[in-house]
């Protein structure tokens, strides 16, 4: 039962991290912006990745030459370039460590000798008649 259930849910899990994962580097890079519209002191539009609604008081403003309406933009920068490091920027010691377990993983997969079947070309002998059915001797 409990083979059962981690061969079940082994991979719902790396798939469920695996996707997290992806979407929290999309999410850490990607920019937008956040913007609001006024008037006086009451917020009338908020908008994302567009521009907010205009009220219809600042149509008036525009003609009387007034302003009370304000727009106030938020934007939220992401990432622009994701850290890259090479194995040149290790230091001695993560490099030889690096170094040393990679090759020890490598030679982890080594291929078996080959087994040595004596019996591999016998072919049983003919059987002439079923000797549990003449003795009538059958295992329950």
């Amino acid at each position: 039962m409990f083979l059962y259930f981690c061969s079940v849910i082994k991979p719902f899990l790396h798939k469920s991290f695996s996707t997290l994962l992806a979407l929290l580097v999309l999410f850490s890079t990607v920019s937008f912006t956040i913007e609001k519209h006024f008037c006086g002191d009451i917020l009338v539009d908020v908008a994302l990745f567009t521009e907010a609604e205009k009220c219809e008081m600042e149509v008036l403003e525009i003609k009387q030459n007034k302003t009370c309406c304000k727009d106030v933009t938020n934007v939220v920068e992401g990432q622009d370039e994701l850290k890259f490091s090479s194995f040149e920027d290790l230091e001695f010691e993560q490099q030889q460590f690096l170094a040393s377990y990679v090759y020890s993983y490598i030679n982890l997969f080594e291929g078996l000798p080959n087994l040595i079947i004596p019996h591999k070309d016998y072919s049983p002998p003919n059987l002439v008649t079923d000797i549990q059915v003449l003795h009538d001797t059958f295992l329950i």
